[in-house]
């Protein structure tokens, strides 16, 4: 579905369970307002909402996001046809994200593997 080029330059989604508004807008690029921007227009975001009305966003929503922005600013679809191709996408068995999940679990595990492998001072 998605294979963008861009998301192999965004870190790495920590091995976190919630995320907040913040975290999530350095993961992925793009500013608060826009995340709750996106919210309003993309029915798969619904954040958890906890007290004082704060978002937590989960692994899902991260990587949904990055599927956003990547739509939007990437492949230059508009909000209607980036709305239109998760959808459709939803309907099917989507993989991407499961593809994307494993791109970074490899990574991250790389990254364990090079810490390993270094050498003992």
């Amino acid at each position: 579905m998605l294979e963008p080029s861009h998301n192999n330059e965004l870190p790495a989604i920590p091995g976190k369970r919630y995320f907040t508004i913040g975290e999530v807008a350095d993961l992925c690029a793009v500013k608060a307002h826009v995340l709750r921007y996106w919210e309003q227009e993309f029915p798969q975001l619904s954040p958890v909402k906890r007290r004082g009305n704060r978002r937590y966003y989960q692994r899902s929503d991260v990587i949904t996001i990055r599927q956003i922005r990547s739509l939007l600013y990437d492949q230059g679809y508009t909000i209607g046809g980036a709305k239109q191709k998760l959808s459709s996408h939803e309907i099917k068995d989507d993989t991407s994200q499961y593809k994307q999940l494993i791109r970074q679990m490899i990574t991250e595990l790389e990254d364990v593997l090079d810490v390993l492998n270094a050498p003992v001072k």
